[in-house]
């Protein structure tokens, strides 16, 4: 078993629910068991500014599953969910957003998958919720909480 950390995100519908739907269609299967979930955050837009604001969380799981199978089921999730990636704009808006930001400590460069995250020390929105739940985790050699010092946080509202 292998410690792993998703992002989740949406802008469309109560995203809030979305959210809750995904942890339980992700970790209601065999292979991941969630270990932790952050606090939902209300995050500025990244990418297209001309949208509503994001409802972001970061949860630690436990898997046994490989990443790319991991992946596979993060846009199965999706999928059931309500997105549609073939038809959407890049960044816009979106009922469910969900990445493998890092997978124990690999790093791993393929077609389909890139890990850790590749754009993961740029967006605060994502290292928010993700210090919230391993602030002293190391992943491509930096430790989440010092990549988080490193990034203007406004705009990121912790939600109730």
């Amino acid at each position: 078993m292998v410690k792993a950390f998703l992002g989740l995100g949406g802008n469309v519908g109560d995203a809030r629910r979305t959210l809750d739907e995904a942890i339980t269609l992700l970790c209601g299967k065999s292979g991941i068991r969630l270990l932790a979930r952050s606090s939902a955050y209300r995050t500025a837009p990244w990418g297209v500014e001309d949208q509503p604001a994001f409802i972001n969380i970061c949860i630690a799981v436990e898997t046994s599953l490989t990443p790319h199978q991991v992946l596979e089921r993060a846009q199965a999730v999706e999928n059931a969910l309500g997105r549609d990636r073939g038809n959407e704009r890049r960044w816009g808006p979106r009922p469910i957003d969900v990445d493998l930001l890092a997978y124990d400590d690999l790093k791993l460069q393929t077609p389909e998958l890139t890990l850790p995250h590749p754009r993961l020390f740029e967006r605060a929105f994502m290292l928010v919720p993700l210090a919230e739940v391993a602030p002293e985790r190391m992943i491509g050699g930096m430790r989440v909480r010092e990549a988080l010092a490193r990034l203007d946080r406004r705009g990121i509202e912790r939600l109730e």
